[in-house]
């Protein structure tokens, strides 16, 4: 620097505002290693009196200072090196200011390094890192002051990691995540700056690695030591060299913040290379699920439980409960994300096991009405079971992970075989024989209420204003799922029940039907059959006024135009209304264009229609709806196989029309094996029959998705009323409880409230069942000191319990302490908090008493 620009700048600091009761500025300016001896002999202030202190003159000095001038400015230049114990100006110096002109005090004053001499040996040992703007805004960008030569070595070592905290598990984690050994910049630049020892000190003070300097090693050492902490131990017999039991504690904090940070990808690369390099596929795949399931360092952990579980299904050497045990405690892993399809899937067919053995000995019903509530009430889970496993299967079908691929697919022909094979085959071969009789008589099965007495019986009994929303192709199961669902998210009263769908079970019949009418009738214009309501065609564009004749102020609408309409326009369509019949058609508009993805249509209609009734309850103020359908499906996701095709050569010259699940002929045909229905064809000299059981009929469109016949999915349509409850309602103010939506809540169930170890257990219990206005909710649980910050890892708990049983919703948790001192005086929290934040959280004060905890690290000799 200048002696000009040192001149200009000490007179500005002479010329500033003195502080209250202060008459003179004296400023100091030290110079150690006497950079502007010659210079400042020769300076002259225009504000101030300079003096220059030497070994000779500090006696006179403190005197003029102290007695003789009391008046006038001073610039004290001092060049000596003394300690403070010798100092004779240190009583001045306390009052005094401080300048300093040099390049290393500039550079120090820059960063906020304390200016003693052993920081500054320092920082003229490592000028050339210092060169850089870049990394000196980095280094005082931490937060205070650098006072010591480990401040300022951690400083260094964050720097040259790009990390934006002094801590040696962001410094490693930094390191670890830039390459192998030797394609490593950070270890490059650790070399050019020589730093390269005081990383691997610290490296030696924090892991225990001490074995080489080598970043691939390091790699290993780290990940292998956060993997000890949760994995049976006898799983890396062989491997003690290459990681460490004593500092386990640093590796598994380390890599866990780093499985729950922005960053978690990147570990991804970093776990592949140790999973290769120390070949632990093989080794992993020597033990059992028991060993592996507590640990989620690696992805691969998950591909090995995943395959494992799948060969156990396979050959029936796992029950249903062990299953779903391993699935609920992978939901809380780290890579859960990345295979829940999978284990989601692997979830279904465990329940589909389950249903298996509670219904082995079923399907042996004599009475139709019987067979029916025992479908609604307790058959259509596999349904439900079957489509939730094709719509995780479809979605592993999108992602990569060769190693599962086979495997899951195998998988989907086992589920196949369970479904199709025994549950459908011996559901309908029950079913077929016991409505067959009064199918043939009269089309109605007896005992169970009709479609198309729907309007009279159902619409016609809601006191006021109603929405009939019908969802095309809708059947029972997935009707089910949107019941519970509107349960959970309205405010209102939700019943679902089932009504006999006319036969055949097919569009244009189901939606006549559920039309208001006198008589149905089928009708043979040009080659084509149209049904009938009263005379007129019943398509979609007479359906309005058909219902008009009945209703005078009411509306047929589709659903896409009332989602596309604004508001303003919502309102004014349905201003004055009294039923309002609206169409959705999601399901069966999917399987025209594709099959494989009827499911997934499911999900997708339940979703459209909970915003339908979300549009209805906000917007249009409605109180009442009624959710029904024109006909369910059958569905299986392997074509059938030849046997399960029947052929119609026989009856081809009588076939007025057909499908693969019905056909309708002329009064000559005499089809076998197919059996008689009523219907209102019959009044036009027509006959309907219908195959046995899950047959098809042979002929053209799809044989995965069906519907026409007589199986349960296809007959059996949902009818959900739905009633809103505003709060002013009477009904919702006397059962308050009942109505609003409350999350389960869990509790500690430990009673001891000491923890003597670093990993320990905790139990915690559910205490309500996922049932009714109960819906479940996700927990994050941890131990933090008494002014809040956490000292534990974090452990969450899924509490969606649905069982009534208290012992079945007990979770319990495996705990790491983090590398820290503990005082066995002081108040810790367990805290339990729900992940959305929105409970106050509960704290249950422990007592921590660890003789060997680890203190804070000193990492440099």
């Amino acid at each position: 620097m200048a002696i000009e620009d040192i001149k200009k700048e000490l007179e500005q600091r002479f010329a500033e505002p003195l502080d209250e009761f202060y008459k003179r500025r004296i400023i100091f300016w030290n110079d150690e290693d006497s950079e502007f001896i010659d210079e400042v002999k020769d300076l002259e202030l225009s504000n101030a009196k300079v003096l220059i202190l030497d070994d000779s003159n500090q006696f006179i000095s403190k005197k003029l200072l102290s007695n003789d001038d009391l008046e006038n400015n001073y610039l004290v230049y001092n060049s000596l090196n003394v300690n403070q114990e010798h100092d004779w100006f240190l009583d001045i110096k306390l009052y005094s200011d401080e300048y300093r002109a040099d390049k290393t005090s500039r550079l120090m004053q820059e960063m906020n390094i304390l200016n003693i001499p052993e920081l500054r040996k320092e920082v003229r040992k490592f000028k050339g890192f210092f060169k850089a703007t870049s990394r000196r805004k980095l280094i005082s960008s931490f937060e205070g002051s650098i006072d010591s030569k480990s401040t300022l070595y951690m400083s260094i070592l964050s720097a040259i990691a790009s990390v934006k905290d002094r801590k040696p598990d962001y410094i490693i984690k930094s390191v670890m995540s830039s390459g192998t050994d030797l394609e490593n910049p950070i270890k490059l630049d650790l070399l050019k700056y020589g730093a390269t020892g005081l990383f691997w000190s610290m490296v030696h003070r924090t892991t225990g690695f001490n074995k080489s300097e080598n970043i691939d090693d390091l790699t290993n050492h780290v990940v292998l030591s956060a993997i000890s902490r949760t994995i049976s131990s006898n799983v890396l017999d062989g491997l003690e060299d290459k990681y460490s039991d004593k500092y386990s504690g640093f590796c598994y904090d380390l890599i866990f913040n780093w499985l729950h940070s922005s960053d978690k990808d990147l570990f991804k690369h970093v776990g592949e290379y140790v999973t290769s390099n120390l070949h632990l596929i093989d080794r992993f795949n020597q033990f059992e699920i028991k060993d592996l399931e507590d640990t989620d360092v690696l992805p691969i952990i998950d591909e090995i439980i995943l395959s494992k579980l799948m060969y156990l299904i396979f050959t029936r050497t796992i029950d249903s409960d062990s299953i779903i045990s391993i699935v609920e405690k992978r939901r809380t892993s780290s890579w859960y994300e990345d295979y829940s399809y999978f284990y989601d899937g692997i979830y279904q067919v465990a329940l589909m096991n389950k249903f298996y053995l509670d219904h082995v000995n079923s399907f042996h019903h004599v009475n139709a009405k019987e067979m029916w509530e025992a479908y609604i009430s307790d058959y259509y889970q596999m349904d439900s079971l079957y489509k939730e496993f094709h719509i995780a299967f479809s979605m592993c079908l999108q992602t990569l992970h060769p190693s599962l691929d086979d495997g899951f697919k195998d998988l989907a022909d086992y589920v196949e075989k369970e479904y199709k094979n025994w549950y459908l085959d011996k559901l309908a071969s029950n079913w077929n024989k016991i409505i067959e009789d009064d199918l043939g008589a009269t089309g109605k099965i007896k005992g169970i209420p009709q479609q198309i007495d729907f309007f009279q019986d159902v619409v016609k009994n809601v006191d006021g204003k109603v929405f009939v929303i019908i969802s095309d192709a809708m059947r029972y199961d997935v009707a089910y799922t949107l019941a519970k669902q509107l349960e959970i998210e309205k405010r209102a009263d939700v019943e679902i029940s089932a009504q006999q769908a006319i036969y055949p079970t097919i569009t244009k019949f189901g939606m006549a039907a559920l039309l208001p009418h006198r008589k149905l009738e089928v009708v043979n214009k040009n080659d084509s059959l149209k049904v009938l309501i009263d005379g007129q065609i019943s398509e979609m564009s007479n359906r309005e006024n058909i219902l008009k004749r009945y209703v005078e102020n009411s509306i047929v609408l589709k659903y896409k135009d009332v989602i596309s309409m604004k508001r303003v326009d919502r309102r004014k369509a349905f201003k004055g209304k009294d039923v309002i019949y609206i169409y959705h058609d999601i399901i069966d508009a999917y399987s025209h264009n594709d099959e494989s993805f009827v499911f997934e249509a499911c999900d997708k209609a339940v979703n459209e229609i909970m915003n339908l009734i979300s549009i209805i309850d906000a917007d249009l103020h409605g109180i009442n709806a009624i959710i029904t359908s024109d006909h369910g499906f059958l569905y299986t996701y392997q074509e059938l196989n030849e046997e399960d095709k029947m052929d119609k050569s026989s009856f081809k010259k009588d076939i007025v029309e057909q499908s693969r699940r019905y056909v309708i002929t002329t009064e000559q045909a005499k089809p076998d094996f197919l059996m008689p229905i009523k219907g209102i064809y019959n009044n036009s000299n027509l006959l309907g029959f219908s195959p046995r059981e899950n047959i098809r009929i042979k002929g053209r469109g799809g044989l995965k998705f069906v519907h026409g016949g007589t199986s349960l999915q296809e007959i059996c349509v949902p009818i959900i009323k739905y009633k809103s409850l505003r709060s002013t309602n009477k009904s919702y103010k006397i059962n308050k409880d009942k109505y609003d939506i409350k999350p389960v809540t869990i509790s500690l169930l430990s009673s001891n409230r000491k923890i003597s170890n670093m990993i320990f257990n905790l139990s915690f219990y559910q205490k309500e069942a996922v049932k009714d206005n109960y819906i479940a909710c996700n927990y994050m649980t941890y131990i933090t000191d008494s002014v809040g910050n956490e000292v534990s890892d974090r452990q969450k708990i899924i509490a969606d319990k649905t069982s009534t049983i208290p012992k079945d919703r007990e979770f319990k948790c495996i705990f790491n302490l983090k590398s820290q001192k503990f005082d066995n005086t002081e108040t810790y929290y367990l805290v339990i908090a729900d992940e959305e934040g929105i409970q106050v959280p509960i704290k249950e004060e422990m007592q921590i008493d660890i003789a060997m905890a680890i203190d804070d690290f000193e990492f440099f000799d």
